[in-house]
Order: structure tokens, then sequence, then C-alpha cells
């Protein structure tokens, strides 16, 4: 039993390390910056999955399913989580955004309005 929640424990650090690296290379690449970092990245992140897998092979034969298996739920719950995070961020930025292009309209109002009472 302590060896399936120890393969599970792997498979969830291998999936969250592996969604930090695939996020990584996609907002570089997709930033423009396609530099040696960010090549280092992509090919971190193919390979990474790989080696654990690999090492894991040899060492927990029996339970290299579980590591799959909470590999890819982890990866597949922080790109949720970060989906979820980015749109509400998202839409509190557009709203304080409003909030402010508003109140710079009523103190332009507001001061054209006074400009007009001193003449």
């Amino acid at each position: 039993m302590a060896i399936i929640i120890l393969s599970i424990f792997i498979g969830l650090i291998t999936g969250v390390v592996q969604f930090f690296l695939l996020y990584k290379f996609v907002t570089s690449v997709t930033g423009g910056q396609m530099g040696k970092k960010t090549v280092i990245f992509g090919l971190t992140q193919f390979l990474f999955p790989f080696a654990v897998l690999v090492i894991c092979a040899f060492l927990l034969t029996d339970n290299l399913m579980w590591i799959g298996i909470a590999a890819a739920a982890s990866l597949i719950i922080s790109a949720v989580i970060r989906f979820v995070f980015a749109s509400r961020f998202d839409e509190l930025k557009k709203s304080n955004e409003l909030k402010k292009s508003k109140e710079l309209k009523s103190s332009k109002e507001n001061s054209k309005e006074q400009k007009k009472k001193k003449v």
C-alpha cells in the first residue's frame, strides 16, 4: 500500500512539473521569444515524462500504471486550475478598466462643467 501511495505521489509531482515546463514553453513561444531558454524548456518538457517513466519502470515496475494515471490527472487538473484563475483575473481586470474609464469620463465631464461655470 505504501508503494502505491509513493507511486501516486511521484506521478503527481511529475504532472505538476510537466505542466510548469509546458506553460513556460508555450508562453515563451507565443510571446515571440525563441531563444536558448525556450528550446531548453521545450526539450525538457518533451523528455521529462519519458525519463521519469523509464526510471520508474526499472524501480517500480508493478506500479507504473499508478504513476502514469497520477501524472496525467495532475497535468489536467493543473491546466484547469490555471485556466480558471486566468479567466477570473481577466474578468476582474476588464471590470477594473471599465470602472476606471467611467471615472475618467465623469471627471472630464465635471471639469468641463466647472470651466463652463467659470466662463
